[in-house]
């Protein structure tokens, strides 16, 4: 209790002092600060990115493509793969007692950002019917939706934000074929809003592709059936497929970018880190020199050097966490909810997404700043625990 009472009234003692040291407190708490926002900026793309991919995958969904094939861009399934996809057990059945799967094409199509106006992979997918009972957060959010059987595309929100040419109304030319945009549609904030969608029946000729598809999406009786489901398919010596809970596609999709952004914001920060240690220390030291006497005066009336010693750190770790606050409140503000497109290095085409600062994230910038700052407090908190009294009260 004598030891928490001593470091509660030092600490006390340290902070009043604090004005008279406003300059180099002001220096390290910066220098934080701009080290948790780009850390924070950096990390939001990541979590923007992979809370798009992690938003399209159900637990009662399962994907099946051609086996080794490791996205839908490098897959062909048969019509008669489709079939038997189709009579396998456990697949659930709409209420016209159809089985809910969704044979469907993806090619990928030039549009111009609307930003550079350069060219850009967006994703086209052909589907049919059972597409829209299987992905019921489709909804069509302005025009209509494509009429079957006719050169018609809808646009997801988030690639109508990010690509030009695609509004509503407007003519494409894709294939062999001019395209009508007749509907915008969302889908929860999804990847599915990066993609054009059309009739399959008609993207297929228009691209070769009369009788093959890339991907077979299904709808599950339950979650419980994924097994049962994909035994029967990958156990069939008819069949070469590989089968997938959608959200486990969508996970592996996305982890190449998220390890490129997260090795980047490790290299970057670390080294931002380093400079903002170095600004930590400085401050540190300036005020154990300014306080040199004072801290003497109180070893002389029988405070600890331990107590001494934890202040300072303690101290180090206030003005830290101050600049971790104010960094990731000004990167959630700056950041947060900002919308852009960047590459699916597994299907070589755009994925539009909005940059997440989640609090997880936050937390985390903050714990950055704690260690960067009880880095910079602990050599000084060791030397002012450890100056000599008398030299200290001559003012040596």
């Amino acid at each position: 209790m004598k030891a928490l009472r001593q470091i509660g009234a030092l600490l006390a003692f340290n902070l009043r002092s604090l004005p008279s040291r406003i300059g180099s407190a002001t220096v390290a708490v910066v220098g934080i600060a701009f080290v948790v926002i780009v850390l924070v900026g950096l990390l939001s793309i990541a979590e923007g990115f992979r809370s798009v991919m992690v938003v399209a995958g159900s637990p009662d969904t399962a994907l099946v493509m051609r086996s080794g094939a490791d996205s839908e861009m490098t897959s062909v399934m048969t019509r008669t793969d489709v079939d038997a996809i189709r009579d396998a057990p456990g697949v659930a059945r709409g209420a016209d007692g159809k089985p809910l799967v969704s044979p469907e094409l993806f090619v990928i199509v030039d549009l111009p950002k609307r930003t550079t106006n350069t060219s850009a992979n967006v994703p086209l997918r052909g589907v049919e019917r059972g597409a829209f009972a299987i992905r019921p957060e489709v909804k069509i959010v302005e025009g209509r939706m494509f009429e079957w059987g006719r050169n018609e595309v809808i646009i997801g929100r988030g690639a109508h934000a990010e690509f030009g040419n695609a509004d509503v109304g407007s003519e494409l030319r894709f294939g062999t074929n001019s395209w009508k945009v007749v509907g915008m549609f969302e889908a929860n904030g999804s990847i599915s809003e990066s993609e054009l969608w059309s009739d399959a029946a008609v993207l297929g000729p228009a691209y070769q592709r009369n009788s093959t598809y890339s991907i077979v999406v299904t709808k599950l009786a339950s979650p419980g059936t994924f097994t049962q489901f994909k035994d029967a398919l990958t156990t069939d010596p008819k069949l070469s497929v590989k089968v997938q809970h959608e959200a486990e596609y969508y996970e592996a999709q996305s982890r190449t970018l998220r390890q490129l952004v997260t090795g980047l914001a490790l290299i970057v920060c670390s080294l931002m880190g380093l400079a903002a240690i170095f600004g930590a220390l400085n401050t540190m030291y300036t005020a154990v020199a300014a306080r040199a006497r004072e801290i003497a005066t109180l070893e002389a009336l029988g405070f600890g050097g331990f107590a001494v010693l934890v202040s300072v750190i303690v101290e180090s770790l206030l003005l830290a966490l101050i600049g971790g606050i104010i960094g990731a409140g000004i990167a959630y503000a700056g950041f947060d909810g900002y919308r852009a497109a960047t590459m699916n290095w597994q299907t070589f085409s755009q994925v539009a997404f909005a940059f997440d600062v989640t609090p997880r994230l936050m937390v985390w910038a903050a714990l950055y700043a704690l260690g960067i700052g009880l880095i910079g407090g602990f050599f000084p908190a060791i030397r002012a625990a450890r100056i000599p009294i008398a030299a200290a009260l001559r003012g040596r």
